[in-house]
């Protein structure tokens, strides 16, 4: 997804975790028909899955101008889900 995405539906209703991140580099595009992606290692993932490649284009929600991360910017990777693809978590029973 190169585009910020509108919300959908109730934004309130979502279940969501937030977890904090840093753009690990900038890669340039490949060929013409390619874009500018942001490579982000995401705090709290599992070793072999820590690092998301997203397309380099933000909107600022003020201005509405397109701008791009820089290496080394602290991000927040959010994840939401609408409440028909979650399922209550069971929780876990203690050893002993």
């Amino acid at each position: 997804m190169d585009t910020p995405e509108k919300p959908r539906g109730n934004e309130s209703e979502k279940a969501a975790v937030t977890l904090p991140g840093t753009v690990q580099k900038i890669i340039p595009p490949s060929a013409a028909d390619h874009k500018e992606k942001a490579q982000i290692v995401v705090e709290g993932a599992v070793p072999l899955y820590r690092e998301i490649r997203v397309g380099n284009v933000l909107e600022n929600k003020k201005t509405g101008e397109k701008v791009a991360l820089k290496p080394g910017a602290e991000v927040d990777v959010t994840i939401d889900a609408e409440p028909n693809a979650t399922t209550p978590k069971k929780p876990l029973r203690k050893a002993g």
